[in-house]
């Protein structure tokens, strides 16, 4: 993963790590503000031999007594010591209970013991710390074993009286705060990353690039009103959908597909976009002034009459069983040099009529006939009709939504291409948001800005002229010396068009 993964991991769950992070920032303030505070205060014992006028006896009683330091910090704890401590102090408690809040400690090398007490109330504590020192320097002489003149070798001193405390040693506002602070970060940082492991959708184009090891060829940005106005490039030129279609068009212009220009656009799965991303670029590549033929080749359930306008009852299924020319079934669109095949009737058996030396046949002379011919053909998960017409092209294009196909999908349907022999000549990410981490536009650091957003193109007024011919309820007013409008396709109407104009 490269430091724009990560980056996009943390933009797109940065939720989630806010709201983990401040849960255990709050975790940890409630667990510290129920806490009872707690109070410590310190005396400290001086440790010393009585007996030895000369350095080597002073020498010798010093090694003596840093011998026996740890057992007298050991005796802190026991009840020989802290019995007389709450029998002076007349308390309640056991000396059990007392030694869990009692601790001493020496250093290295060193004969001074602390003793430490911890008690909510800073008063009670220092009582008890000092007298337990004193308790300890009266049974140390005790224990240990007399001198030749019936005295202690050992003497206790006390040299560090213990004070209330003025500020409660526990619980630790700021060290746990910045604790639940930390453990709300990390856990928030490991979710994201959870999500991020889990989440099969293919939503970027590298992603995309990984899994078929093809190109990107376009993203077209998501838009709202899609199902209201299917056809942005026609509807609204200006949008930012719309010039989604131009970049594509340019890119597709690109490809190094052997001197041929046939193209299947398919999908992994249904409702991925694939047959508005087959009509709107087929509209763009007319407006660039290319002849263009669009054939609905989804013989299983057709959508581009419909989303045209224009009379499906005959089309491609005719042409292929003989029994309509294709002169008579394909028709112009729109004003633009752009000739729509529609799918005709639902065969029985799709596949084969796709899959036919006719179906070649017709392709060859249709790529021929047109700078560009687009084959908008099913998904190819569910069925195999794309798979076999990307044969007989120059190669598929596949449309891939973003966060709609899963990274499994979409290997599956890349390696049902691979299987016929198919070449897939790149990928179109479809229902791209203009915003957010997945952007594509944030994501290749650039963006539209005010372009296409507000900006609306005034129609221009024209008078209105007969027409030579049926044209589509959906298609725009056509020029007066629009020789398309109207008139079948054939090479010679499209000769003597051109010597119209």
């Amino acid at each position: 993963m490269e430091l724009s993964d990560y980056i996009r991991i943390l933009r797109k769950n940065w939720l989630v790590i806010l709201t983990l992070t401040l849960v255990g920032l709050c975790a940890t303030t409630a667990f510290t503000l129920t806490r009872t505070p707690v109070y410590e205060s310190s005396s400290t014992i001086f440790v010393s031999t009585q007996a030895g006028g000369t350095a080597a006896e002073l020498q010798q009683g010093s090694s003596f007594t840093q011998a026996r330091i740890n057992t007298y910090v050991g005796l802190v704890r026991t009840p020989i010591v802290l019995e007389p401590v709450i029998a002076e102090l007349g308390s309640s408690t056991t000396p059990a209970s007392l030694s869990g809040r009692v601790s001493a400690t020496a250093a290295l090398n060193s004969t001074l013991i602390t003793i430490t007490v911890s008690d909510p109330d800073p008063t009670r504590a220092a009582s008890l710390a000092n007298a337990i020192a004193s308790s300890l320097s009266s049974v140390v002489p005790q224990l240990e074993p007399e001198a030749n003149d019936g005295s202690s070798p050992v003497r206790l001193s006390r040299v560090s009286e213990a004070q209330p405390a003025v500020a409660p040693s526990s619980p630790n506002t700021p060290l746990n705060l910045a604790i639940g602070l930390i453990a709300g970060l990390i856990l928030g940082l490991g979710v994201a990353a959870l999500r991020t492991s889990l989440d099969n959708k293919v939503r970027t184009l590298r992603e995309a690039e990984t899994i078929t090891k093809a190109p990107a060829i376009g993203a077209i940005a998501y838009d709202v009103k899609a199902r209201e106005r299917p056809l942005i490039v026609h509807a609204d030129p200006l949008s930012p959908r719309a010039e989604s279609f131009r970049a594509l068009r340019t890119n597709l212009q690109f490809l190094d597909m052997g001197g041929r220009s046939s193209f299947v656009v398919t999908s992994s799965i249904a409702s991925e976009g694939k047959s508005t991303t087959t009509i709107n670029l087929a509209i763009a590549l007319a407006d660039a002034g290319k002849r263009v033929a669009l054939v609905d080749a989804d013989l299983r359930k057709p959508a581009v009459a419909n989303y045209l306008g224009i009379e499906g009852g005959a089309g491609l299924t005719d042409v292929l069983i003989g029994r309509a020319a294709v002169d008579d079934v394909m028709l112009p669109w729109g004003g633009r040099s752009l000739f729509v095949l529609p799918a005709g009737k639902i065969p029985p058996n799709p596949s084969e009529l796709l899959g036919s030396h006719k179906m070649g046949s017709f392709l060859a002379a249709l790529e021929e006939d047109f700078d560009v011919v687009l084959c908008d053909a099913p998904p190819l998960l569910p069925v195999t009709d794309a798979a076999i017409l990307a044969r007989l092209t120059s190669g598929a294009i596949m449309v891939v939504s973003a966060g709609r196909a899963t990274k499994h999908q979409l290997a599956g349907s890349t390696e049902a291409l691979n299987t016929v022999g198919a070449k897939l000549a790149g990928f179109v990410l479809s229902m791209v948001p203009t915003r957010g981490p997945d952007s594509y536009y944030s994501a290749y650091g650039y963006g539209y800005g005010g372009y296409g957003s507000g900006y609306r193109q005034e129609p221009v007024k024209k008078k209105k002229a007969p027409r030579r011919g049926p044209s589509s309820p959906t298609a725009p007013k056509q020029r007066d010396d629009d020789a398309y409008d109207g008139a079948p396709y054939s090479r010679r109407a499209t000769r003597e068009a051109q010597r119209e104009e």
